[in-house]
């Protein structure tokens, strides 16, 4: 193309601009109109070089984009090289003209090896220490006026020559009266004022640039540092820092305090200061981008970069008191070995309130984990707040934050990956929200960034160009987590002895609750729970109802009694509930054939299972889709996928001839059969069964929709605990312990792979009921006393227990999938696929405060004895379920020691179970979040009982065989 073509082709695409560029144009021309018509006084020369600069710099690269377009693919990273090193000459320039702030914003740049292209790092080096000296004679006026005396009598010797000149001052070797050596900081004449005007310029570019690009609306950075940076005009307070930051460390200058605690570096010691001068030790050492002198002295560079990020670790984690200036130019290395770090200039620091330090080691450690939902508390905690519920989004970013470090070679790569996934997000932001292109570009999903984070993400990122600098690799992960876990534990009160509101401040029911909460506190003093609900019901009144210790390993929040816990396997006694249900309004047979209510289940020898095979896990399903947590944990997730799958597996044993333990599949098995007997969504069922009658509205979920993250309790793996439990391969199959019948496919591995996963937002929300329940213990139990009596819904709560039981206003926002279902009520689906019911399944039952005029509700329409037999597989359902077998039809069967059945329920891998005793109209719930495999929950299960005198579960009796063969359920 000629160059005339060219230069028509450009102009007839410049016409094509956004709008707010023309108009950013206009506003920055008027800015230099009135800048020019009052004279260009020297304040305002240094505004409009800055703007002219950021605009020719911005103009320039916007139109490379374009002449990008038209070039031949071959030729356009040489576009590129040319436009970067043009463009860093001119910043480069144009800093060390002005000095003042910009020195400082190309220090930063200078060490962000992992973000800018390496023609920018290699030019900016320069403004670490390698300004243009002030005079002599004025760093002299400015000693002698500062410490009122000549420097004859200050100074037995003074190095005329800087050791480095930076953006506020310049350092000055030399010898003091008495023979010290040190070193002589002096602050740059003018440079207060100088400062000052930059931090507005810098704001107004901020602004300009917020303005014109929404998404990179940097106000609240520039807000804190325009904040924070002014301290670094007084020196007495950097001196300050400077000793309190030894203090918080333990550094000696003559030598290192080797406590485990605190970390291997040095800090000078202050000699005297004032507010334009510091007088410092000196300490012989090398700079960092010396690259031949690190050589020279044989410095493992890992090693080095590994403990400055320690001490940086400690710094914010454990004290609270960070330097937010660690680019190259303040640090050294000894000379001497071991070669530690030596700390310099602490003139820009940040102190931490003790909440956004406990704040940021909760979002560093939920990264860490996964934790969804403690990495949004974290946020909360801060006061970040996001505009969308993408949290897997806001773990992604986390993430990206916390990654390790890579090489310089690497990291430019890296980021066109990051920004390729960006551009992904934003598409998906761009479909929730439902935005078009224009309104997509200038959507921010950030609403508030707290202002206490900036200078700690400044660190973060500042401690990332130094990796990438210096060709090392660090991982954040783990060389931050011990300290951020340190400063969690040291103040979180988990246990009852320093924590008087340990057990929740609610009303005793019984005498027995009473002896149980003094019991909770024993258990809770050794260590034995981090967080627990128990509540009991007895002759269709509460008798229990006790919440105690916090949500979360990293969440000292504290246990209440609408806490919602994630209980696994205590689900599928819910979910048989479902199915039973549907048989009592007739919408299904349990000796039915699956084939006949969900048609596409029939292929691969299917055909043949009917719902009490499924019920009893002898269907020959045990370990289907067991492959599916190594090819994608988060197909777990996809409920249609997962039912698809599930319709199309063989079964691996005759229907009826083995009862081995579906642990994963039965909730899909389960799921099907209720979506295609009732026409409905799996939670609609659910809601209309058990969650409007039994009025635990919020506290009863199998997947939980978004707005109850605040009451989620965390599972917390004690691999202790999961080593010293784990059954021997040799585990004879005829022990009473249900984890003798589990399927080939289940391992403890699995479970401690599977339980940190559990932890996430993505899986909670999920559709698993098998394994998803989010329940109180109230509203558990409460499910099983009314299954005691028959179905009859048992009186209220008493409105005493705060917060009332139903009382949470209920978020049916579930997500819409398509489901094939067998419309036998007539239901339409709607436009997203998901069933629209005839009538608002989620209104709720209107509170009374006049509970005499109530009347009994009964979930069930068979009498209690039938429903009981049909429970357990017993009487006329006996030929239901397999001989002598653990299971009746969906629930657990518990037995006494002598072998005589008394009731049924269900437990979970965590500790949690749900459980009620038929012949003594008793039913009890225990939640846990610390993982026990049940030997916790027993001890609580054998004191209640044997406080009113009832039968004990044979697994829970305390036999030295139970210590080894826990039960998972």
């Amino acid at each position: 193309m000629r160059i005339p073509e060219l230069i028509g082709a450009f102009v007839r695409r410049l016409l094509h601009v956004p709008y707010y560029l023309i108009t950013t144009i206009i506003i920055l021309f008027n800015e230099l109109a009135k800048l020019k018509s009052m004279g260009l006084r020297n304040i305002y020369k240094r505004r409009v070089k800055v703007f002219t600069l950021a605009f020719f710099i911005y103009m320039d690269y916007k139109t490379l984009q374009q002449i990008e377009k038209l070039t031949k693919r071959s030729k356009r990273d040489s576009l590129w090289e040319k436009a970067h090193e043009r463009n860093a000459k001119r910043v480069l320039k144009l800093i060390v003209k002005l000095e003042g702030l910009w020195v400082k914003m190309g220090q930063y740049l200078s060490t962000r090896a992992d973000v800018l292209p390496e023609v920018y790092i290699r030019l900016l080096k320069q403004l670490q220490d390698s300004l243009p000296p002030r005079s002599l004679e004025e760093v002299c006026e400015t000693i002698e006026k500062q410490l009122g005396q000549t420097m004859e009598n200050l100074f037995a010797n003074f190095v005329r020559v800087p050791l480095a000149t930076a953006s506020i001052a310049q350092v000055h070797r030399a010898t003091l009266l008495e023979g010290q050596e040190v070193v002589v900081k002096v602050q740059h004449k003018g440079i207060k004022t100088i400062i000052l005007e930059d931090l507005k310029n810098a704001k107004s570019i901020v602004d300009w640039i917020a303005w014109a690009e929404p998404q990179y609306d940097f106000n609240p950075m520039i807000d804190e540092w325009c904040r924070e940076a002014p301290k670094e005009l007084d020196f007495n307070h950097e001196a300050e820092n400077t000793r309190k930051v030894s203090r918080n460390l333990g550094c000696k200058s003559e030598g290192l305090d080797r406590r485990p605690e605190n970390v291997e570096v040095l800090i000078p010691e202050v000699v005297q200061s004032t507010e334009k001068v510091l007088i410092l030790e000196y300490m012989d050492g090398v700079r960092l981008n010396d690259s031949r002198a690190l050589e020279e002295l044989d410095i493992d560079k890992q090693k080095l970069v590994e403990e400055i990020t320690r001490a940086y670790a400690h710094q914010i984690y454990v004290d609270g008191f960070f330097n937010g200036d660690p680019h190259p130019g303040n640090f050294l290395v000894s000379r001497e070995p071991p070669h530690h770090p030596i700390l310099l200039d602490f003139g820009l620091t940040k102190l931490l309130s003790s909440s956004v330090k406990h704040a940021l080691a909760k979002m560093f450690l939920a990264a860490a984990e996964g934790d969804h939902v403690a990495l949004l508390s974290a946020f909360s905690e801060m006061g970040l707040k996001l505009r969308l519920d993408m949290p897997e989004q806001a773990m992604e970013v986390t993430n990206v934050f916390f990654r390790a470090t890579t090489p310089a070679t690497e990291a430019l790569e890296n980021m066109k990956s990051l920004a390729e996934q960006r551009t992904k997000n934003m598409k998906l932001i761009q479909e929730k929200m439902n935005l078009n292109k224009k309104q997509v570009k200038r959507f921010n999903p950030i609403d508030a960034f707290p202002g206490d984070i900036v200078i700690f993400s400044r660190v973060l990122n500042l401690l990332r160009g130094l990796s990438s600098s210096m060709n090392v690799r660090i991982s954040y992960l783990s060389i931050m987590r011990p300290f951020a876990e340190s400063v969690l534990k040291s103040d979180m009160i988990h246990g009852p002895a320093s924590n008087p509101t340990w057990v929740y401040d609610s009303p005793v029911h019984s005498d027995v609750e009473a002896k149980l909460r003094h019991f909770l506190i024993e258990l809770g003093n050794a260590d034995r729970i981090l967080g627990i609900q128990v509540c009991a019901y007895k002759d269709g009144q509460v008798i229990i109802d006790t919440a105690a210790g916090v949500l979360g390993k990293y969440d000292p929040r504290p246990v209440q009694p609408d806490s919602l816990f994630p209980v696994f396997s205590v689900t599928k006694g819910v979910t048989a509930g479902m199915v039973h249900w549907l048989v009592d309004k007739g919408k299904l047979r349990l000796d039915e054939n699956v084939v006949n209510i969900w048609p596409e289940f029939g292929i691969n020898g299917k055909d043949q299972i009917k719902v009490n095979h499924i019920l009893n896990h002898t269907a020959g399903l045990h370990n289907a889709l067991a492959g599916i947590a190594e090819e994608d944990p988060m197909l777990l997730c996809d409920w249609d996928e997962c039912l698809k799958r599930i319709a199309i597996v063989a079964p691996e044993t005759e229907p009826g001839r083995e009862q081995l333990y579906h642990y994963l599949s039965y909730g899909w098995l389960c799921g099907g059969i209720i979506e295609h007997a009732s026409g409905k969504r799996f939670q609609d069922v659910l809601e209309e069964a058990f969650v409007r009658p039994l009025n635990v509205e919020g506290e009863f979920y199998i997947g939980i929709p978004p707005g109850v993250e605040s009451r989620l309790a965390t599972l917390t793996l004690d691999t202790n605990d999961l080593s010293r439990l784990a059954p021997k391969p040799d585990t004879s199959r005829s022990s009473s312990s249900i984890s003798t019948t589990l399927p080939s496919s289940f391992t403890f591995e699995m479970i401690a792979a599977l339980i940190p996963l559990s932890n996430t937002l993505n899986v909670r929300r999920a559709i698993l009921p098998a394994a998803n329940g989010h329940f109180s213990a109230r509203a558990v139990a409460r499910f099983y006393a009314a299954m005691v009596d028959g179905g009859i819904v048992p009186p209220r709560h008493s409105s005493s227990s705060l917060p009332p039981l139903g009382s949470h206003p209920h978020h049916p926002t579930f997500s819409s999938k398509k489901t094939s279902v067998n419309k036998k009520d007539g239901s339409k689906k709607d436009l997203n696929g998901s069933i629209s019911p005839k009538s608002d399944l989620y209104i709720r039952i209107p509170e009374t405060d006049d509970t005499s005029e109530e009347v009994d509700t009964k979930i069930f329409t068979h009498p209690k004895t039938k429903l009981h037999n049909a429970f357990l597989g017993s009487g006329d359902y006996k030929d239901l379920v397999f001989p002598n077998g653990k299971f009746g039809l969906g629930f657990r069967k518990f037995q006494t020691t002598n072998g005589s059945i008394f009731g049924f329920g269900h437990s979970g891998i965590g500790g949690s179970i749900g459980y009620c005793d038929i012949n003594n109209r008793f039913a009890i719930t225990v939640t846990l979040n610390k993982l026990s495999f049940g030997a916790l929950t027993g001890e609580i299960i054998r004191f209640v009982c044997s406080e009113l005198n009832l039968p004990v579960p044979q697994d829970y009796a305390g036999s030295r065989e139970f210590i080894h063969k826990p039960v998972i359920n």
